[in-house]
């Protein structure tokens, strides 16, 4: 479901503990289009509502996936990912991993180093919730390497499924047999690229999704500008829940999901075959469901 309007007004209107998933980029306070730039601590009084109002709605074996960069003012970086902790933990959040995701391309800097990654605060609202880590496993640098000594000589050394991809994520081609995950940005010449000038890459949304999430779970983003959340939901086949103001975003995300569904939207190929154990454990190409809708 994607509602035009104040996540505010769907929050209110959404079962208390009925989802699985929430994941957003919120908007940084940094005067884009889309937003008004006010004092920081005005900003997060704001966001502090919206997030009391998203963790009602959470189920206890949910999560939060808040993707944040940094506030800038006057030449001085605030990382928002610090302020943003204390609000969920204040609630009584538990923080289980503080993901880096870094990219090559962004805005050159003049009087400090150029900016290239981002966080991912990934936080869950009890101690018991949905971690499938096998969906999302990479593929080990040597895969079928061996102990060679001790109680479990000639036994694989490492998973056969692949390995965690641990909390940095990194998603360009080479860097797969790195084990680091690499997620390009949103950039002009991606093949997602819309009119919205800070765009979440699908291939993002999915990571959390299938790690966070089951079969038939919902996910929902409170700023889902370009609809990506929402098509990374519903390739996997899960449920979606989305807000968003912007009319000309609430159009180009109808668009987007109604290309995914015809089969004709560009959204970039994964950088590299997963992992999968055969019989001489050889790297295969792993499947996605890719057309299953949703009701």
């Amino acid at each position: 479901m994607l509602f035009e309007g104040d996540c505010l007004d769907l929050l209110a209107n959404t079962p208390p503990d009925s989802v699985d998933l929430i994941i957003t980029s919120p908007p940084y306070n940094i005067g884009k289009k889309y937003e008004k730039a006010v004092p920081l601590e005005d900003y997060l009084c704001e966001q502090e509502s919206v997030i009391e109002a998203l963790i009602e709605v959470l189920a206890p074996t949910g999560s939060v996936c808040w993707q944040v960069g940094n506030y800038v003012h006057r030449g001085e970086v605030f990382p928002l990912d610090i302020y943003f902790y204390e609000l969920f933990k204040r609630r009584g959040l538990y923080l289980r991993n503080r993901i880096i995701w870094r990219f090559n391309h962004g805005l050159h800097a003049s009087r400090r180093f150029s900016g290239r990654y981002e966080v991912i605060l990934w936080f869950t609202k009890g101690e018991e919730y949905v971690f499938n880590l096998d969906p999302v496993r990479i593929p080990a640098k040597y895969p079928g390497k061996r102990h060679f000594k001790g109680p479990k000589r000639g036994q694989l050394s490492g998973n056969p499924l692949g390995k965690n991809p641990s909390d940095v994520w990194d998603i360009v081609q080479q860097d797969w047999e790195e084990g680091v995950w690499d997620i390009p940005n949103v950039k002009a010449n991606h093949p997602e690229k819309t009119l919205h000038p800070c765009q979440f890459p699908i291939e993002l949304v999915e990571r959390c999704v299938l790690a966070l999430t089951n079969e038939d779970g919902i996910v929902l983003d409170p700023y889902c500008g370009a609809g990506s959340t929402i098509i990374a939901a519903l390739k996997h086949n899960r449920k979606a829940i989305a807000a968003e103001q912007n009319a000309e975003y609430i159009a180009i995300a109808k668009d987007r999901i109604e290309q995914f569904r015809n089969g004709t939207l560009p959204i970039r190929p994964l950088g590299k075959p997963i992992h999968k154990p055969t019989g001489n454990e050889r790297v295969a190409q792993m499947p996605l469901e890719w057309m299953k809708e949703t009701q």
